[in-house]
């Protein structure tokens, strides 16, 4: 390499250096006061949120920390617009990130939590916490673990190796091995062609996924579900579950089943805590993992 290269190469470090860390400052002027003491009556506490469903999953463990011991409401704001995915990047809810259909599916997971009482949409009740108020904090949301994103925001901690989700596991598939792939977060030069070997595999997730994944693995048997508390029950149930940064594996992480995360290096914001944990971004590793795992 020239010297002019690498000179040009230094300055171009240093100045993407600077240049994000004036983003960063410019971006603390405009944050919430998030940590205001607030004056709740009674024992309740209302909490807001308006993204994903795996956001709201990893939000529980805060959720649990702020309310210290009172009944929690969750109101779930709908319609708000979905900027996190590219136009390639294909969702179950479009252009948006909750809808009414996400309440229907969230909300027997959420009510069967110790502490929940209300899980529904948001209509003018009254906000202790909302819980979005961490998009507004500059961030690269593109890495990290998406649970702590709250308590950066917050100033509070838990312990995450822990699990923060009950249910009642689903005997069913004591013996199987559940899997979950979106078509968003896969890592190139992937491929779960080699599981074949291996017998009871099941698949969770949309049936255009299923399909695609079938093409891998011809004897996978598609599990339907009719809400997130019956997806919770089979991942619980599971003998191993093997997914990538989508909605099942955040299942999977706050109930500490067994579990093989797929990494997606753009975009590393889930991290696998506490025992039962593997991750993996490149395939002799991920065969190895599940060799260790299955034999």
């Amino acid at each position: 390499m020239s010297w002019f290269r690498k000179i040009f190469n230094n300055w171009k470090t240093e100045y993407n250096v600077r240049q994000k860390e004036t983003q960063f400052l410019n971006g603390l002027q405009h944050v919430p006061d998030v940590l205001q003491p607030l004056l709740i009556e009674g024992d309740e506490i209302n909490f807001s949120h308006s993204g994903h469903a795996g956001d709201i999953i990893y939000s529980i463990p805060t959720m649990y920390e702020l309310a210290a011991g009172r009944k929690i409401n969750l109101y779930l704001s709908l319609h708000q617009p979905n900027r996190d995915f590219t136009k390639q990047m294909r969702h179950p809810n479009g252009n948006v990130m909750l809808t009414e259909r996400s309440v229907e599916l969230i909300a027997p997971l959420v009510l069967a939590q110790k502490d929940f009482i209300r899980c529904e949409a948001l209509a003018g009740q009254t906000i202790h916490y909302d819980l979005t108020a961490f998009r507004e904090f500059p961030f690269d949301y593109r890495m990290g673990s998406i649970a702590r994103w709250y308590f950066l925001t917050y100033g509070i901690s838990r312990d995450l190796s822990k699990p923060w989700l009950q249910v009642t596991p689903n005997e069913l598939f004591k013996d199987a091995v559940v899997i979950a792939r979106s078509s968003r977060y896969r890592t190139p030069k992937i491929e779960y062609g080699f599981l074949k070997k291996y017998p009871k595999l099941f698949f969770v997730g949309m049936p255009d996924e299923f399909a695609d994944m079938q093409q891998q693995i011809p004897t996978l048997i598609y599990q339907p579900v009719t809400n997130f508390l019956e997806l919770a029950s089979v991942i619980a149930g599971s003998k191993l579950f093997i997914g990538n940064q989508s909605f099942p594996f955040s299942l999977a992480e706050a109930l500490k089943v067994k579990r093989v995360l797929e990494v997606f290096p753009q975009c590393p914001n889930v991290l696998v805590e506490g025992d039962g944990a593997y991750d993996f971004c490149y395939q002799p590793q991920f065969e190895k993992i599940v060799s260790t795992l299955l034999g």
